[in-house]
């Protein structure tokens, strides 16, 4: 069996080819490298370097490789950029998702699994969140997702492959110290990174209605989510999974300021904070309820908030 990946040599997706190729799955990594990494690759995983969105240079490489499925993590995942730059977003996301169901369909792939997010959701009607809740997305990039999974349902229908979509909360955490998320965005890594330095954590949002007053989320090891995908993967392949959204989290939330506890408890030391306004297109809270992927696949996170974050640092806290 074989699967292409794009967005293979990303943070998520290097962790979903590390668990795949574990799982005794063939990979062909599909990443322009803009923001991946070509040594998160593993040794022997073909790396095909190419824009996801070149539509004929897609349709090439699954001619070539005939893949039993894709996974299409490739996209934009800024929230606060997705504000800014809307229109990047619809671009970048969605014509690149056009180019793989596209080609995906010309070539008979017989699977498609799609990477969402919990930005569908917007702010829940109630915690925690079921996929058959309102999707009231609140930001540009949850309605590329949304809008994403609508193409996703509407060209499996016309190109007759299963699919499934995997909606995942905050994915944090690392398998090992290459593969860690070395991005500037999420809040484990800038956190990690205001202690390194020494400088306060910036806290965008105090007046949130939470318990906090921060921002509330449902944090999930990155390792978790790769079993996910592998679980899902070859429940498509098996024909057991078709047409199905899925949550991916641990079900329990946690606020900003109890991350940086976590934080401060993991690096043995306060981590100080400075309050700022809130973000565009932030929610207060979003969990999930991952009760339909255990029924489906017998998947449920396995790694608590400590592991997330011990699991992301550089290297192990000295005593202070």
């Amino acid at each position: 069996m074989r699967w292409l990946v794009t967005g293979g040599a990303g943070y998520i997706g290097a962790h979903v080819v590390a668990a795949l190729s574990e799982a005794g799955v063939e990979t062909v990594v599909l990443d322009d490298l803009s923001t991946g990494r070509a040594a998160r690759v593993p040794l022997g995983v073909p790396l095909v370097r190419a824009d996801v969105r070149d539509a004929a240079l897609v349709r090439e490489v699954v001619r070539r490789h005939r893949p039993d499925g894709v996974i299409h993590l490739a996209a934009r995942k800024d929230v606060a950029e997705s504000h800014a730059h809307p229109l990047r977003y619809y671009r970048d996301n969605l014509d690149g998702l056009r180019a793989v169901l596209a080609a995906a369909a010309s070539g008979r792939t017989p699977s498609v699994l799609f990477s969402s997010s919990a930005a569908v959701y917007g702010t829940p009607r109630r915690s925690p969140v079921r996929e058959d809740d309102p999707a009231e997305p609140e930001n540009a990039y949850g309605r590329t997702k949304l809008v994403g999974e609508w193409m996703l349902r509407d060209a499996a229908t016309g190109g007759g492959f299963r699919w499934a979509a995997l909606r995942y909360f905050n994915v944090a955490g690392a398998a090992a110290a290459h593969l860690r998320d070395e991005g500037g965005t999420n809040l484990v890594p800038r956190l990690l990174r205001a202690a390194a330095l020494g400088i306060p954590a910036t806290v965008y949002g105090t007046d949130y209605p939470t318990p906090d007053g921060t921002a509330v989320r449902d944090y999930v090891h990155v390792c978790d989510v790769a079993d996910a995908h592998v679980r899902a993967a070859l429940a498509l392949h098996e024909r057991e999974l078709d047409g199905e959204v899925l949550n991916v989290g641990r079900g329990e939330g946690a606020s900003v300021l109890q991350m940086i506890a976590a934080v401060s408890a993991a690096v043995r030391r306060p981590l100080p904070y400075a309050a700022a306004p809130r973000r565009p297109g932030d929610p207060a809270a979003v969990v999930a309820s991952p009760a339909r992927i255990l029924a489906r696949l017998g998947w449920r996170a396995r790694h608590d908030l400590p592991d997330i974050v011990h699991s992301s640092l550089a290297e192990p806290a000295q005593a202070a």
